[in-house]
């Protein structure tokens, strides 16, 4: 019995310091780097983080949902008339995010879940554009302690409510988020294709007489070596 009290009691000192886990500062070059991601534990804080586009995250910064890319397929059986045990398959496809679930991701939901043999619920498409405010950033091993780690991240509503019956939302791998299109920092550097297409709009508005030729020409300045760099 004292044995078990022992270990009880050992689990939540540990449990204790490992919540306190963490770093000010994280790069997506660290994570990728085997020398520094194998002495991180998972589930480690982050304050700071700089993405792999360059762009800087910290707690309490806002993101945007973008365009889910992937579908889920419902079938339901449905009767066939009055005739009795004869029934017709109805499939359903409908989008939903692949990288963005509803809830935390080791939360009390998730493991009941997972207990039941079922999959986190995936956010559907009526979360695009949605505007959202980060409550928390960890980082996991990709599998083992061997793996890069990946950075998941709890989302909250600006103002404090809910997602439906959700207080968060979560990012699972934000690196594969962003490159699924599935969402976006708001102070994320322009794209080559951006800056395409906002010099392309300035030569029009240039070529339209709404916009002064050195106007144009500071855009184009300015845009210029994103273009040219990428």
């Amino acid at each position: 019995m004292k044995k078990l009290i022992f270990g009880i009691l050992t689990f939540c000192v540990f449990s204790s310091f490992a919540q306190k886990k963490q770093l000010d500062e994280l790069t997506f070059d660290d994570c990728q780097n085997s020398a520094f991601f194998q002495k991180v534990k998972n589930n480690t804080n982050v304050l700071r983080y700089t993405a792999a586009d360059g762009s800087l995250l910290e707690i309490g910064d806002t993101l945007v949902i973008g365009v889910p890319s992937g579908s889920i397929t419902a079938t339901t059986a449905v009767g066939a008339g009055n005739t009795v045990g004869v029934a017709k398959a109805r499939s359903r496809t409908k989008s939903s995010f692949t990288t963005i679930i509803m809830g935390r991701p080791v939360g009390f939901g998730s493991i009941m879940n997972a207990m039941a043999g079922e999959a986190p619920e995936n956010a559907g498409a009526n979360m695009q554009g949605e505007i959202v405010v980060i409550s928390e950033m960890k980082v996991s091993h990709k599998g083992s302690r061997k793996k890069p780690l990946a950075l998941t991240i709890l989302l909250g509503e600006p103002n404090g409510r809910a997602f439906g019956i959700n207080k968060y939302m979560s990012v699972v791998d934000y690196e594969k988020s962003v490159l699924g299109g599935e969402i976006r920092s708001l102070n994320a550097p322009m794209t080559r294709d951006e800056a395409i297409s906002k010099l392309k709009e300035s030569k029009e508005l240039l070529d339209l007489g709404l916009m002064e030729q050195s106007e144009y020409d500071k855009i184009k300045q300015e845009l210029t070596p994103v273009i040219m760099e990428q």
